[in-house]
């Protein structure tokens, strides 16, 4: 694996590289860690070489800026790192906020990318109880602005499928500092992001969206499933739930490869 310093504007960010083969650039959700994607990275590192980075501000990467970061801000770092590694061209994998982030990449960059697997994007601006899940996200940040981290964690891991809450008898919640990040600055952007439908179309970049069989029922589901009937794209269920490509590789490396030959 090599490591890499992207300069983007207002910041820097920390990149990996793996493997060889046409570029796949890897978009983290959560707290975008580069890390999330560490061990899908290597097994698909015998067909590709896998780009993945930390988010701006987000552990290894830095951010001068202060406020909100939106969604666009995001897509242009991902363009940079496409760029920074001089590929050309990537086909891009995003799961969750990193596929709300593809998806404004393939809206307003469309030269950088030869398609896009977008897994589960909390995109709730298509559905029809779209202000519940935007209260959702302010009840969040409200809870981290009065000092109740915790609670907001516990909400966020509430709406996953398949993810889990761990033991709460904790005094201080791991990586902390990143989730504050998380719900100060990101969180309202990521759940009002509106993607540019008209864009997408015009782009003619193949869209996949997907989501897991055991994410039935949950909020991520739903948006996938709009958002290839609003393209007019293949709509495709994958193993597991939302936190299938960090907690099952294996399973998931198959699937993904399947969607990545498709697109190709």
């Amino acid at each position: 694996m090599i490591a890499q310093r992207c300069p983007v504007v207002d910041g820097e960010l920390q990149v990996e590289a793996t493997g060889d083969g046409p570029p796949l650039l890897m978009i983290a959700g959560g707290l975008g860690s580069a890390g999330s994607y560490r061990a899908l990275a290597k097994r698909l590192g015998s067909d590709y070489t896998v780009l993945t980075y930390d988010r701006r501000g987000h552990f290894r990467s830095t951010d001068r800026t202060t406020g909100p970061i939106s969604v666009s801000t995001q897509a242009d770092d991902a363009r940079a790192v496409i760029e920074h590694a001089g590929l050309g061209k990537a086909t891009v994998f995003g799961t969750s906020a990193g596929a709300l982030i593809g998806l404004d990449l393939a809206a307003r960059h469309p030269d950088v990318l030869t398609g896009l697997i977008a897994h589960e994007p909390p995109l709730i601006t298509l559905l029809p109880d779209a202000y519940e899940w935007l209260e959702f996200a302010e009840a969040q940040v409200n809870a981290c602005e009065k000092g109740d981290l915790i609670g907001a964690f516990t909400q966020f891991v509430g709406s996953l499928a398949g993810a889990g809450l761990p033991e709460l008898k904790m005094v201080r919640l791991p990586n902390e500092e990143e989730w504050s990040y998380l719900f100060t600055r990101e969180i309202r952007q990521f759940y009002s992001y509106e993607a540019d439908l008209v864009a997408l179309r015009r782009s003619r970049v193949e869209i996949t969206p997907t989501a897991g069989r055991d994410s039935r029922g949950y909020y991520h589901y739903r948006p996938a499933k709009a958002l290839a009937l609003e393209l007019g794209q293949p709509f495709a269920e994958v193993p597991g739930a939302h936190l299938a490509p960090q907690r099952n590789p294996k399973a998931f490396e198959a699937a993904l490869r399947e969607l990545l030959a498709d697109l190709t």
